[in-house]
């Protein structure tokens, strides 16, 4: 059975039993606990641990999950980086009586496996289970029982978890039959798990029994498909064999000689690498330094570093070999097409900067290792290897593979403490107010309703006052002073979300007065903090609750302003330029979008150009709720980092921008009154940043350049129409009047040179002209006053010493001739420079060095001449 027909055979097999199908989560969950989406219960954990409310009880999906903990394993026959989990999910519905025997039929009936090559294994107390394997027709002799650390799931360390039964296939049944009772670990290979959450788990550990108990179950889809192909692994499927099979096109080796062989064993990691970076562009994880951006760059440096040391893979292959991907997988996931100019634009450009990496870096590294310290001491340090990572790019495994070779370990400690250091500096230290995962829980077992957000429509509204938080715990009133988290039935304050700030404002009553400076949410609960100014605040009293209008007003000028700029950004650079984060406050907004280059001038006035135009068409704004499906048939574009559910709501400026988007906006483009553009910078590796400013932002910014343009044309004498022509035109009467300056001080140089090779002295080994320019002068001067020197000179050595600024400057200058006779200007100035509390070196023809003490200079340049002296 191929790959992609037991993906659909599983869950319409689930469909048949109630099930929804739900579409896979992004690689990127919702879940600040988690870097990557690793297992199917990830996108429902929410519901396990109380925190939502599911909209269905029956749930199967096919999920796609990303796990890096066995990284360095893949390459053999079985670990993959990215696989698919095929689940099928229970919340408070059915139980083991019901996933049991379906599991059965499903394995026995829909996929026919051949029962002899089959084994579960069961908690070690759990008779139901066993009983229920039993009579599903599973031999006493094929039940295993295990302790806590095989058979025991647990969403974390409290909250929900039960016990689990998990199925194995026999993947050697050409040797004799294991003896009932005899497990072996390297024989069986785990493809199906059943978790039953039926209880709560406390601190202490205690066990409380579920309200409604839940199913969890996960069967990997590559392993899967293997098992039942009688394959020796997952490379061997379907779902990676035509990706083998463009390898061996573009490398020329065969793959499949030897299971160990170097060459299958790339082979075998460029398969998994090249999935897991298509997947990983296609959710909007960009290659970079940091968090899920290194995990990309990691994946994808293997790859390649795989394709050119193992099979011979010299120039760039992954853009013609993550297509097959695309290609290969497409109709299951739709956005790998619709994203095929961003993974190959991205893959293209890490491989080509990775493959300079390694030229450079490689010469970096070598000359750390033959360093005297890494020689005598056998390591090298965290800071140099942080700095060939941070500074030149070069991977950390990549320093400690090369350095192993000879012997030499990594101070791995010092990194990772340098590693932690700057990803805290690169994520910055933002402090918001997030429920502890306690309170959520708490406030919904009281029974308090969630917070119904009516701040589209309105900016004001009665509500009441649900729960009150303060230092992180509930409580029933707070006082004057009091910082709080207020929960309400009803709110007009948006919540911090998708890249729009939330609203600031009041909650007063006769009794109460409150400003709020930000709000936050968390599973349907609205938290708006604030300061008691006045009053008290008690559960259960109404308030009124005010947005600051005029702010709000700002923030969908720029929100609306942000749709129509992704638009031109698309319209002027290609589709490629698609959101990557962004920022709408009152006083600015800030978009970052892929894109690999700086933007020229002609290309930041085409945008400002355009989007000035669709605010001056006066294009309708819209809002709607559409089914997922639909939406995106309208072009609707999701936004990186959001999530979406079956029903989404779509904001569209007439025919001109269609975006998936929660936050709010203007009635009409014409409302934002002017966009302009402030800078455009890099804000990662592949990513630019844009930020500008709308409405009365954008008109200050207006007068403010008008007045300074009117202030020049004053200075420069002319009209503010004439202020370029008059400003080229100083510019050129400034560039004449340096020429005729450097004119004037290379002919007094020559004049000067003239008169020191005169006064020259005339020793028995060479002639020295030793001099201190009166005055200022500077390192250059005195560089060209050498070169004439020198030029009338032939032979000989020149000394000169001047003050620049309060400093010393010194230059050494010695002929061809006598460098051969062993004088050296570099050692020469180096002696020079001390006596005037400085240091310098360079060539044995040419050197320069600085100094502290001007009052030295003299004394500095005898000691250059003593020096000289010596050598010969």
């Amino acid at each position: 059975m191929l790959g992609t027909e037991l993906r659909r055979r599983y869950l319409e097999f689930f469909e048949s039993k109630g099930a929804k199908r739900i579409a896979s989560d992004s690689l990127i969950p919702n879940d600040p606990t988690l870097m990557f989406t690793s297992a199917g219960m990830v996108q429902f954990k929410p519901y396990f641990l109380g925190l939502q409310t599911p909209s269905v009880t029956r749930a199967t999906t096919a999920q796609k999950c990303l796990r890096t903990t066995d990284i360095e394993s893949v390459g053999d026959t079985s670990h993959c980086t990215f696989f698919e989990m095929l689940g099928n999910f229970s919340f408070g519905d059915y139980f083991k009586s019901d996933v049991i025997p379906w599991a059965w039929e499903f394995l026995f009936d829909v996929l026919q496996l051949d029962l002899s090559r089959v084994r579960v294994t069961i908690f070690e107390t759990d008779d139901e289970a066993f009983h229920l394997w039993r009579t599903a027709g599973m031999p006493e002799n094929k039940i295993f029982r295990f302790g806590e650390a095989e058979n025991y799931w647990f969403v974390g360390p409290t909250g929900p978890c039960g016990p689990d039964s998990e199925i194995f296939y026999d993947t050697q049944p050409h040797l004799p039959p294991t003896p009932d009772g005899v497990w072996d670990d390297g024989r069986w290979l785990e493809i199906w798990n059943l978790v039953f959450m039926q209880f709560d788990r406390s601190e202490d550990g205690t066990l409380t029994p579920l309200p409604k108990k839940s199913i969890d179950t996960g069967m990997g889809l590559e392993r899967t498909a293997a098992v039942l192909a009688n394959l020796r692994g997952p490379f061997e499927t379907d779902l990676f064999a035509p990706i083998i099979q463009k390898l061996e096109q573009l490398s020329g080796v065969k793959y499949g000689s030897s299971d160990q062989g170097a060459a299958d064993i790339a082979f075998r990691r460029i398969a998994d690498h090249a999935r897991a970076a298509v997947f990983c562009l296609t959710d909007g994880v960009i290659p970079s330094n940091i968090g899920r951006g290194y995990v990309l760059r990691r994946i994808i440096r293997r790859a390649v570093l795989a394709g050119s040391s193992t099979l011979g893979l010299q120039n760039p292959f992954l853009t013609d070999l993550l297509p097959v991907v695309i290609e290969h997988r497409r109709d299951d996931y739709p956005d790998l097409e619709t994203q095929r100019e961003t993974i190959l634009r991205y893959a293209g450009l890490e491989e080509r900067q990775f493959r300079r990496t390694l030229e450079a870096g490689s010469a970096r590294l070598s000359v750390h290792l033959e360093s005297e310290k890494v020689t005598d001491t056998k390591q090298i340090s965290g800071e140099d290897a942080f700095t060939l990572f941070a500074t030149y790019g070069f991977p950390v495994e990549l320093t400690i593979e090369i350095a192993g070779e000879r012997g030499v370990a990594l101070d791995r400690v010092a990194f990772d403490a340098l590693l932690v250091e700057h990803s805290q500096r690169s994520e910055g230290n933002k402090q918001k107010f997030a429920a502890d995962e306690t309170l959520v829980p708490e406030i919904r077992q009281r029974g308090i309703q969630t917070t119904t957000f009516v701040g589209y429509s309105e900016r004001r509204s009665a509500a009441i006052t649900l729960a009150i938080v303060k230092d992180g715990r509930l409580v029933d009133s707070a006082g004057e002073g009091d910082i709080v988290q207020i929960v309400l039935d009803f709110s007009p304050f948006y919540a911090e979300s998708g890249g729009q700030v939330a609203d600031t404002g009041r909650l007063e009553s006769p009794a109460v007065g409150i400003e709020v400076t930000d709000c936050q949410k968390d599973s349907g609960y609205w938290f708006h903090t604030g300061t008691v100014v006045a009053g008290e605040i008690v559960v259960g009293e109404p308030v009124t609750a005010q947005i600051d209008g005029g702010r709000r007003s700002n923030i969908e000028r720029n929100h609306t302003v942000t749709h129509l700029l992704h638009k031109a950004l698309q319209t002027v650079l290609g589709p490629h330029a698609q959101q990557r984060g962004s920022l709408v406050s009152a006083d600015r907004l800030r978009f970052d979008f892929t894109h690999e280059g700086g933007l020229t001038a002609s290309e930041m006035r085409e945008i400002e150009v355009i989007v000035n135009e669709k605010i001056l068409d006066d294009l309708e704004v819209r809002t709607e709720e559409k089914p997922i499906e639909e939406a995106r048939n309208l072009g609707a574009m999701m936004l990186f980092g959001e999530k979406y559910g079956d029903v989404v709501r779509i904001v569209t400026a007439e025919d001109y921008s269609v975006e998936f988007c929660g936050g709010t906006h203007l009635k009409h483009t014409s409302q934002a009154g002017l966009f302009k553009l402030l800078s455009e910078s890099s804000s990662q590796a592949g990513v630019r940043r844009i930020e500008a400013v709308t409405g009365r932002a954008a008109l200050a910014r207006t007068l403010d350049h008008e007045r300074l343009l009117q202030e020049t044309a004053a200075v420069l004498k002319t009209t503010a129409s004439n202020v370029l022509h008059a400003a080229e035109k100083l510019q050129s009467q400034l560039k004449e009047k340096d020429n005729q300056l450097a004119s004037a001080q290379k002919h007094g140089s020559e004049s000067l040179a003239e008169r020191l090779v005169d006064s020259a002295t005339q020793g028995n080994a060479f002639t020295t002209v030793v001099h201190c320019i009166e005055g200022q002068s500077n390192a250059e001067t005195l560089r060209t006053l050498a070169d004439e020197i020198m030029n009338r000179l032939g032979s000989g050595l020149v000394i000169l010493g001047a003050e620049d600024d309060g400093r010393v400057v010194l230059a050494v200058k010695v002929s061809k001739d006598q460098v051969a006779n062993g004088l050296h200007a570099g050692n020469i100035i180096r002696e020079a420079a001390k006596v005037a509390d400085g240091g310098g070196g360079g060539r044995p023809d040419f050197a320069q060095a600085g100094g502290k003490d001007v009052t030295k200079i003299r004394e500095a340049l005898e000691k250059a001449h003593q020096m000289a002296l010596s050598m010969v």
